[in-house]
């Protein structure tokens, strides 16, 4: 599978299908479909519905006098893959490009297993259900594959997860020297360093210093490179916005909140930051 996130030979076709999902009329339903207000990625949770809906129909399939409440469960199954092949076609489109390779072929495995499920639904609403129940078994085996592949893309490749959640760990508690506040532009993003962590720095033109994890929650992309737009810094990779003043993802891709430090100037105008105690 690793092979999979170094095929270039995929590269012709991640190219026009990134294009389509980026311009889908989705509006604020994007976000949604990223799981921004849920704090994590959709995609995983919607995939449950078909994936039960399916295994439960190859239960049924074995069980007599069960035929109508399989092809039932097939029918909710092709159904709910829909809504959870959207949130996954829009994750996607905002992955690095060896995510995206792997991505494909998952997403290619979905679809083919999809459509072996409308056959079975098909077959079985004909008064085939033999030819349903295979079907049904092929499309099981495939959808199977492309969990694994999912696995393997959230898993070994980290896709979906929050890469700034690691930060509390690798700071030392209390208190850390941060610079000085005459050292910082206005309205600017700068890099500084706390201990091994890399934070961005921004001094409004109130003259209050926001500091938070440099590295984006969603794919690490550098804030420090970013724009500061209406009280929030963006990431320069994705789009993905967090408010200043407490790190709150705003817009995604990203789906969780940077790190935002604490703030404290001495008299002598020298800062020092530290992540807020853990309730």
């Amino acid at each position: 599978m690793d092979s999979l996130a170094d095929a270039r030979a995929l590269d012709a076709v991640i190219a026009p299908l990134r294009k389509v999902v980026r311009t889908l009329p989705l509006g604020r339903y994007r976000d949604v479909l990223h799981g921004r207000q849920l704090g994590h990625p959709l995609h995983p949770a919607l995939v449950q519905v078909p994936i039960g809906a399916w295994t439960s129909a190859a239960l049924l399939d074995v069980v007599p006098g069960a035929s109508r409440s399989a092809r039932f469960l097939v029918g909710v199954g092709v159904v709910a893959a829909v809504p959870a092949a959207l949130a996954g076609w829009v994750d996607w489109a905002e992955q690095h490009k060896r995510q995206m390779r792997t991505g494909v072929v998952h997403a290619a495995a979905n679809a083919a297993a999809i459509g072996l499920y409308t056959g079975s639904w098909a077959a079985r609403r004909r008064g085939q259900p033999w030819r349903g129940k295979a079907l049904g078994l092929a499309g099981l085996t495939v959808a199977t594959a492309g969990g694994v592949l999912g696995g393997h893309l959230a898993f070994r490749q980290g896709a979906g997860t929050n890469k700034a959640e690691p930060v509390p760990r690798l700071l030392e508690p209390g208190w850390q020297l941060l610079g000085r506040v005459d050292d910082l532009p206005v309205g600017e993003p700068v890099r500084r360093e706390v201990g091994e962590v890399p934070v961005v720095v921004v001094r409004d033109e109130s003259g209050e210093v926001h500091v938070l994890a440099n590295r984006c929650s969603h794919l690490s992309g550098p804030l420090s490179e970013g724009k500061i737009i209406d009280g929030c810094v963006e990431c320069p990779w994705h789009g993905s916005t967090f408010r200043l003043s407490d790190g709150q993802n705003v817009r995604g891709p990203a789906t969780a909140p940077q790190p935002s430090f604490e703030v404290r100037t001495d008299s002598a105008g020298t800062l020092y930051v530290r992540l807020p105690e853990a309730g």
